[in-house]
């Protein structure tokens, strides 16, 4: 455990700001596999359930919590995967 005060208010920053990168990190996962899921199964609304998906991804590029071009990937590889199964 850090003794000066400034280390102090770090360790307990970072604590905050892990537990947010975490929360958006697991929705975002969670969004791209029912839209995966949804793809796979022909369900009618897998449009809307990619739409949310990539909302999701724009958002964790916007909070810094994946880089842009990972981001490009993962909205490419959705869409490919979705107009595939068109």
């Amino acid at each position: 455990m850090p003794n000066i005060k400034s280390a102090k208010k770090r360790v307990r920053v970072s604590a905050v700001k892990a537990a947010r990168n975490k929360s958006t990190n697991s929705a975002l996962k969670t969004a791209i596999k029912k839209a995966n899921a949804a793809i796979e199964a022909n369900d009618p609304n897998k449009n809307e359930l990619v739409n949310q998906a990539i909302k999701k991804i724009d958002q964790a590029v916007a909070k810094n919590i994946l880089h842009k071009n990972n981001a490009a990937r993962k909205k490419s590889a959705l869409t490919r995967k979705l107009n595939a199964a068109k």
